[in-house]
């Protein structure tokens, strides 16, 4: 898969299922089957009452499980008969979207939403019974659903991005890049050698369905996200010089958490402008997509929030190089930014008196933001200076111990294991927790403005030959 589909939510295709009425429950057996098609539901005078299934499958009363089907048209009392729950559900479900079919004469159709790179083989499984998919132009103001691209990478980040949104279908969909982002924060954060490799050893372990306690087997589908995380733990940790603590196993290769906290805190500074310019571009894109560049210009997302990131940012070396020129261009930047915001917010407050009140305090909310927004990501430095100090405590109780004869010898080791555990297990849940709070608040209410409507095709698996044969 290239970058560019990466960056991007899957192509869909908006297509009409035809086929003879007779042969309609072959056809939707065929899609509840592939799991690859979205059909639409319409709100009409159609009839309400549940199908024959649906009142058997009530009167059942039995567990839920599983919904299925079969290929040939079953005997529904005698599924009731044998407790076959799941066969009832699947039969409910068909006949609701049975119901939902167009019919015209002998023919009977469908509408929905499938992949684009899915609509071959439909049409292959759905030719099998006569039936056929036809593509179709999307409907005028309706977005198609969103389908988060299909590569390692992007189901390993989906949950990064899907609990905060659905990303739009127009917009670039940043799963891959939000994951790089979290895991370089998450690193920073918890900056070493021994306790990064500990915790890429538990996703690896995650991914050979080894870790415990059993609930963690859960996370198989994203061991790689929690892998990547500890490596990125390692690097920053050779770049402080801890390894389980300042052991000095490994040396330091950037700074020392505890003896140049200042240039920590600079470094942190300077990742988190790093990152909110990525959130800025991606933003200002994702509005000229949304809404063209009219919309583009006057977002605080968008141009006017970009123009003026890039004036905050020229201001800096222009203050600290006592530069007139760059501090004028710095200036007519950051007026321009204002006058832009302004107008996009008074524009959309019903303009007027009150428009104009509003939209000043806007744009002073505006400022404020951005700033606290960049000091906001000194949390880096703050949380890996914590994470260096529990481990020089830890590594100091040791070494105070060892000396001290041999119940000393092993009270050191005790103190070493169990310390290093309590502070592995505490700053990992801090630097995960805060790591995601950086992600949302300060980068994705940049990149995203909109909510789009996520793909949730129609899957039953199916029992029979067809199943097997597919």
């Amino acid at each position: 898969m290239s970058w560019r589909e990466a960056l991007a939510p899957r192509p869909m295709s908006r297509i009409a299922v035809l086929a003879p009425a007779t042969a309609m429950r072959s056809a939707l057996v065929r899609i509840a089957g592939a799991g690859v098609v979205e059909l639409d539901r319409f709100d009409g005078p159609a009839d309400d009452s549940p199908s024959p299934a649906a009142r058997l499958l009530q009167r059942l009363q039995s567990p839920a499980a599983e919904p299925r089907l079969v290929d040939a048209p079953p005997d529904l009392e005698a599924l009731a008969a044998a407790g076959r729950a799941d066969l009832l559900d699947g039969e409910a479900q068909l006949a609701e979207y049975a119901g939902q079919a167009v019919v015209r004469g002998e023919v009977a159709g469908l509408v929905g939403w499938t992949p684009a790179d899915q609509l071959p083989v439909l049409s292959q499984r759905l030719a099998e019974v006569g039936a056929v998919a036809v593509a179709l132009p999307p409907p005028r103001g309706a977005d198609p659903p969103t389908a988060t691209a299909d590569g390692a990478a992007s189901r390993t980040f989906s949950p990064l991005v899907s609990t905060y949104t659905t990303v739009p279908y127009s917009d670039i969909d940043p799963t891959v890049l939000a994951g790089l982002a979290y895991v370089v924060m998450f690193g920073a954060m918890f900056g070493d050698v021994g306790h990064g490799l500990l915790l890429a050893g538990i996703g690896v372990a995650i991914r050979l369905g080894l870790a415990w306690p059993r609930p963690v087997v859960k996370l198989r589908p994203h061991w790689l996200f929690v892998t990547a995380a500890g490596m990125s733990a390692a690097v920053f940790g050779l770049g402080y010089g801890e390894f389980f603590g300042p052991t000095g196993v490994v040396p330091v290769l950037w700074v020392s958490p505890m003896e140049q906290p200042v240039t920590l805190l600079l470094g942190g500074v300077a990742l988190g402008v790093v990152l909110l310019a990525g959130a800025y571009a991606l933003g200002t894109v994702n509005r000229v997509r949304e809404g063209g560049w009219a919309t583009a210009l006057y977002a605080p997302s968008g141009l006017a929030g970009s123009m003026l990131f890039v004036a905050l940012g020229l201001a800096v070396p222009a203050w600290y190089a006592d530069s007139a020129p760059l501090a004028t261009v710095a200036a007519l930047l950051a007026v321009a930014a204002l006058a832009l915001a302004f107008t996009g917010f008074w524009a959309s407050s019903g303009r007027g008196g009150a428009g104009v009140l509003q939209a000043v305090v806007e744009v002073f909310d505006m400022v404020l933001r951005l700033g606290s927004n960049i000091v906001s990501f000194a949390r880096l430095a703050a949380f890996g200076l914590t994470h260096a100090v529990l481990g020089w405590i830890v590594w100091d109780a040791t070494t105070g111990l060892w000396s001290a004869g041999a119940a000393g010898a092993v009270a050191a080791v005790l103190v070493f294991i169990v310390g290093n555990g309590l502070a592995f297990a505490l700053e990992a849940l801090v630097a995960a927790v805060q790591a995601l709070r950086l992600e949302y608040y300060e980068l994705f209410s940049r990149v995203f403005q909109t909510q789009g409507r996520p793909f949730r095709p129609w899957h039953v698996p199916v029992e029979d030959a067809v199943r097997e044969g597919s």
